[in-house]
């Protein structure tokens, strides 16, 4: 669909789709609810809703010498902002509910579901600080993540723990940091001795959320912001015409007034108690599976235009973690060729952000595209708004960025082919732990590292992070007195140094 449908049409398209049962082959499998709820999809439904086809087998000469993930925190509270429309939403249906009661038509009172009538949401008085702390469920998703991770790349993780080794970073936001930690308890379970489960201390390293450029690029890139608050009216303006047809469809069903903000407030609602409550039989069945997909549809599209392909600048300012990450590939080849002793260099470099986080990276590595639009994107023109259901889409939140969502970009050695050479390396891309086909790879899923240089990642590298965000550099010639920390990082640098540990000064981070 392109950027500039006009909204009537819009409007008659999504009545006509509502209205008309989708047909089998494109949804062949019982509904479900809990697979629709865009980006608030739980990452165990995400994958078991995945139908990503098995990769071929990569030769038993291969193995793998680096590990990069970049994952997104697991399930969440909801925030404090969002806590407050829940409790606005309490209120407004009691008034409804006695809007009715006291209306001259006794039969529509018998339409009201029964959940609604005395309804206070389950987040009531519950928020501390700003909410959306990662809840149990999120970490159990990302401590069985990481036993699975351990247990597939056994090689990898053979050797025992070193900051430098394994190095884990995470954002200064808790949910976040709070992945971390759980992912970490899950990968060196049984390798410490601390407690009946063996576990040991690791260190999970932050970047203040003012200098993250690495993580948390949004923050610091006025371009994306100034891009953002300019195109949010517009999006809003696409997702209207969805929002006006579901509203009439429940004002008829249930004989209530219902409003377009009540309506949005209750699809949230939806999300939230099917995702952490697994609750479907309440806000959820007030909407028919049309109506579900349509609803969906509009927060991948606020997706995709906000954060994913609607606009170049949401995924060229994730320049600097494509960087980091082919910058630690880089150094993992070169330890290999000058045989350095284990234990001295990098074998895994673990990250746990946001979907803000995911989403540019994801776009950056070209996945999730339609056709022809790897080439578009390399041209930075605009693409297609994804197409409405019943039209199939590749860009789906639930699978592009559900709850833990990850990217693992798996580097392995192989016997070198060419004369004269002793190893080749290779990059394999897995999104949720699922092999998934490069478009600029030739859509192979196992790519040369360096063709992954050239056709991926080398496009991408005209541009410069300070200048697309329009931040200022520091200027030169002013030299700043060297912290405490700064002196503490730098003893333990030579102290690395002196062990055989071969570490880059810029990769030691100084924040408490």
């Amino acid at each position: 669909m392109a950027p500039g449908t006009p909204l009537p049409f819009l409007l008659l398209l999504a009545t006509l789709l509502a209205a008309a049962p989708l047909s089998p082959a494109a949804e062949p499998e019982t509904f479900d609810v809990r697979r629709h709820l865009s980006t608030v999809t739980r990452y165990d439904v995400s994958r078991g809703s995945n139908s990503a086809v098995a990769a071929p087998s990569i030769s038993d000469e291969c193995r793998v010498i680096h590990l990069n993930l970049v994952a997104r925190h697991g399930t969440r509270a909801p925030t404090k902002k969002r806590t407050k429309e829940l409790d606005r939403l309490a209120v407004r249906l009691g008034v409804l509910v006695n809007e009715a009661r006291q209306g001259p038509d006794s039969e529509s009172v018998k339409k009201i579901p029964s959940w609604m009538k005395g309804w206070e949401s389950p987040w009531k008085g519950r928020v501390t600080g700003k909410g959306g702390e990662l809840v149990s469920e999120g970490e159990e998703e990302l401590f069985n993540f990481a036993n699975r991770v351990k247990e597939r790349f056994q090689d990898l993780f053979d050797e025992e723990y070193h900051p430098e080794v394994y190095s884990i970073r995470a954002t200064q936001v808790p949910r976040a940091s709070a992945s971390a930690v759980a992912f970490g308890l899950g990968l060196l379970s049984g390798k410490g001795k601390l407690g009946a489960g063996k576990n040991r201390a690791f260190s999970v390293l932050s970047e203040s959320r003012a200098s993250d450029i690495c993580l948390r690029f949004f923050d610091s890139c006025q371009t994306y912001k100034d891009y953002r608050k300019r195109k949010e009216p517009d999006v809003d303006k696409q997702k209207e015409p969805i929002l006006e047809h579901v509203t009439s469809s429940l004002v008829n069903r249930y004989r209530l007034n219902f409003t377009k903000q009540d309506v949005s407030s209750l699809w949230f609602l939806c999300k939230q108690q099917a995702s952490l409550l697994n609750i479907t039989n309440q806000a959820c069945q007030l909407f028919n599976e049309s109506e579900v997909y349509l609803l969906e549809w509009t927060d991948d599209l606020e997706g995709f235009v906000l954060k994913g392909y609607g606009e170049s600048i949401n995924y060229k300012m994730g320049l600097p973690l494509l960087k980091d990450v082919v910058q630690s590939m880089e150094q993992a080849i070169i330890a290999k060729q000058e045989n350095y002793p284990a234990g001295t260099y990098e074998k895994a470099r673990l990250r746990f952000a946001h979907a803000e986080t995911l989403v540019p990276f994801s776009c950056l590595l070209g996945l999730f595209l339609e056709g022809s639009d790897f080439e578009k994107i390399q041209r930075e023109e605009p693409l297609d708004l994804p197409p409405m259901p019943p039209q199939k889409r590749n860009w789906m939140g639930g699978l592009v960025a559900p709850f833990a969502s990850n990217n693992m970009l798996v580097l392995y050695q192989c016997p070198g082919k060419a004369e004269g050479q002793n190893s080749s390396y290779f990059v394999q891309v897995l999104h949720n732990e699922a092999p998934v086909s490069m478009p600029g790879c030739g859509n192979k899923d196992f790519c040369p590292f360096e063709e992954f240089k050239e056709k991926i990642v080398q496009p991408h590298l005209k541009h410069d992070y300070n200048m697309l965000c329009k931040l200022k550099k520091p200027a030169t010639g002013a030299e700043e007195t060297p912290s405490f920390i700064s002196k503490l990082s730098n003893f333990f640098l030579g102290l690395f140094s002196q062990k055989g540990f071969h570490v880059e000064a810029e990769d030691v981070n100084t924040e408490l």
